[in-house]
Order: structure tokens, then sequence, then C-alpha cells
């Protein structure tokens, strides 16, 4: 029996156009995820859409939509190893209007690649104070995604140019510094994903660089800590109903470990039943960790009883549920509005996999973003990169936990007109159930 490599959940993210669905598609057809049989399909649509050097992307953007508009809408799944490791990538849409999605593929990582353009003009739009690139990295940050690696893509264009790389890194730099990320830990890499440069193999156009290829960035990632003795928090992605089998949550494992055979509970509905198989990708396994990315099958489980944003637990330590006559206290930043948040305010919270309206009922501190000191009480709005304390009110029944009790369940994003608008760690709960 070979010794099963430990497990990683990566997301890849960044602004639109920057080549992160070619780049990984490139690192997966190298590393032999991907079987030339596919890769040849692959590039025979991509002929047949008069995308020839598309042909990688299409690893991910499997839908007919996002092949013929050229930008990935959902998640995508694929499995890829390193040397002592393996991967689960989660191919994030860059795309403005797709960032829900990306929010529930970063909430289920481990670590993340951010993909920066080296093209002149395509990094300065994603760095910029309304772009992707920032608004990813905050919700990674946020989601809590503490491993990064840049990704410089595109040095193609630029003929491997150190200074330009030079440029991007400075720049990168000081935006992931800001956001609270350890700069001194991250590699930026350069490489190519349209002429696959550097992503598994070293590339000989790059003299002035001596750091690792893409794969061996990647190989470099620390394991998180299992949080294996918390409780067990399973958030549903979705539920399918599968023929022979019955309906089918997927979920993420977060905390805590789940068998085969455990008796369960699933809120905010409050349905329970008996776990009557698990698998994990198309295998059958018997017990499940956090970090594994699973389907299974419950006794008596209908369609009409699961949903996404659900949570899983065991019934003796069930997941806290949050009702509309309840509420919960956050410390948020609010990274853009373009005029400011105020008491009253109904935006969307989205919270694991999780995306329910709620209502900020009170404004109760304005902090200072450093130091956490209080610069105001009771403030009657807060602006642009203002941080604070808050109280919300689902519109309807959500799953939280405190943060200091399980981080995993414990932050959340705040959107509203197809942006970011904050992010957030639940600081105290009042159930008002």
């Amino acid at each position: 029996m070979v010794k099963e490599k430990p497990h990683l959940n990566l997301v890849i993210i960044g602004h639109i156009d920057q080549g992160k669905s070619t780049m990984m598609g490139a690192l997966l057809i190298q590393t032999g995820a991907v079987t030339e049989r596919e890769a040849r399909e692959l590039e025979k649509i991509a002929k047949e859409y008069d995308r020839d050097s598309w042909s990688a992307a299409y690893v991910f953007d499997k839908l007919k939509e996002e092949r013929q508009r050229g930008i990935t809408i959902d998640l995508a799944f694929r499995k890829f190893d390193t040397d002592n490791k393996t991967f689960t990538v989660i191919d994030a849409p860059g795309h403005q209007d797709f960032v829900k999605n990306m929010i529930t593929g970063a909430s289920q990582a481990d670590a993340a690649v951010l993909v920066i353009s080296g093209k002149k003009g395509e990094m300065e739009v994603g760095i910029a104070a309304n772009g992707q690139t920032r608004e990813h990295a905050y919700l990674a940050q946020t989601l809590g995604v503490k491993q990064l690696v840049v990704a410089v893509n595109k040095m193609d264009v630029w003929e491997y140019n150190k200074d330009r790389y030079d440029e991007v890194v400075a720049a990168s730099s000081a935006l992931l510094k800001q956001i609270g990320f350890n700069v001194k830990k991250i590699h930026f890499v350069p490489v190519s994903g349209l002429k696959s440069e550097n992503l598994a193999k070293k590339c000989d156009k790059i003299p002035w660089y001596d750091g690792p290829t893409l794969l061996e960035a990647l190989d470099e990632f620390e394991m998180p800590e299992k949080p294996t003795g918390k409780p067990l928090r399973v958030p549903i992605q979705d539920a399918y109903k599968i023929k022979g089998t019955g309906v089918v949550p997927v979920g993420r494992v977060e905390t805590g470990i789940m068998k085969k055979g455990d008796q369960i509970i699933i809120q905010p509905g409050g349905f329970t039943g008996e776990i009557r198989s698990m698998e994990m990708h198309h295998e059958e396994i018997p017990q499940a960790e956090p970090g594994d990315n699973i389907g299974f099958s419950i006794r008596g489980l209908t369609i009409d009883k699961v949903a996404r944003g659900d949570c899983l637990g065991h019934p003796n330590n069930p997941p806290t549920v949050i009702s509309p006559k309840g509420n919960w206290t956050g410390q948020i930043i609010v990274i853009w509005h373009p005029t400011a948040v105020a008491q009253g305010y109904t935006p969307v919270v989205h919270a694991h996999t999780a995306q329910v309206a709620s209502k900020f009922i009170e404004l109760s501190k304005k902090l200072d973003q450093k130091t956490g000191a209080v610069i105001e009480d009771n403030p009657k709005f807060m602006k642009k990169n203002e941080a604070g304390i808050v109280k919300l009110q689902p519109i309807k029944k959500l799953c939280l936990e405190k943060y200091e009790d399980i981080p995993e369940m414990g932050r959340f994003a705040v959107r509203d007109m197809g942006r970011t608008v904050a992010v957030g760690i639940v600081k105290d709960i009042e159930p008002g159930l």
C-alpha cells in the first residue's frame, strides 16, 4: 500500500484575462494530470471555436457558454500531484460577475495561486482600486487562505524581461503587504501559460531568475494542521439526485471527522439521519477529515431537506444557527462602497457556502485598522478602508460560528452591486431562536 501524499486544496485567483485557466491547464497537461488524448481533444474543440490558443484553458472551462465567451463561470475541480503532495485545484472565475463562485472556491482552499499578468496595462488594471486582483487578494486573506504563490504570467509577451518582472513584483508586493500577507514567504514565479514555460520544467529564457518553477513553489506549501479535534462542520456546496443512490450532498469537511454510520444533523433545517456511504474523487472512503471534498449519501434524505449553504454536524454538537430574530457581531473592513455603509443597509452576506441577505442593525464602533483601537462609538456610517464592529441580522436562518471557536466557519464577506463591499469575522452570536 503506497502511503498517500498529504492533500491540499488550491484555488487559482486573479483579475480576468490574466491567463489563469490557460496557465493551470498547461500545468496539468505537463504534470500528466490531463492525458495526451484529452489534450488532443481539447485542441480539436479549440479549433472549432477558432480559439486555437485556448485549448489549455478548456481543461477547466467545460461549459459550452464558457468556451464560447472565453471566461470561467463556475468552479472546476481537478486533481494533480507534485513530488510530495496531491492537490485539488479549484479554478476560480476572475470575471467580477462571478466573484460569488470565487468566494465559494476560496472558502474551500488551503492555499492560492494569484495570477498576475506581466503584460503592460493588465497588471495595472488588476491591482487598481476597483481591480479583481485586489478584491481577490482581500477575499483570500479573509477566507483563511494564508499561503500564496504569485505567478507572473505572460512573460513571453515581454520577451522575459527582468525589469518588467521586477515592476510587477514591486507593485503586487506592496498590495499584498497592505492586505496582511507575509511577502517574505511568497514566491513570485515568472511563467508563460501560453508557451508552457517555467510551470513544471525550468525555463532557459530567464537566466536572471534562480527561484523555483511554479510546480516546485507549490510543493513548498506547508500542510495546515487539521482541526480534527473540533466539532464536525461540513458546509453543503450542492445536492444532487442520483439514480439508484438517492440524494447526494457534496461539500468540504472544515472541522472534525465524519465516519460511515455516523448520526448527523443538517442545519438550519434540522434533518437527522445516518451516513450510509462517502466518496472522494469517485472512490468510496470509510471516514472524511478536514480538507476532504466529499459526496455522501444519508439514509432517508430527500432533496427538499438539504440545500447549498446548509451545514452538517453531529447532533450532540450541532452547527450554530442564527434566526431572523437573532444577530451576530462582526468585525469588518469596508473595502469598497460608492457612498458609505449605514444602519438599515441590507446587502448579501457570503459565509462558507451560504449566501443570505442580512441587515446592518447597528454600527457599534469604528476602529483603527492598524492598531484595533476604538476611534468612534456608534458611528453614523462607515466608508471605504474603514474598520469597525457591527451587528448583522440575517433575513433567513444562517449557520455561523464564532471565529475564536471555529475560524473556518466564522468568516464572511458582504457583497452588493456585483462587488465585495466588506470582509469580516464573527465575534459574537445571539441565535434568537
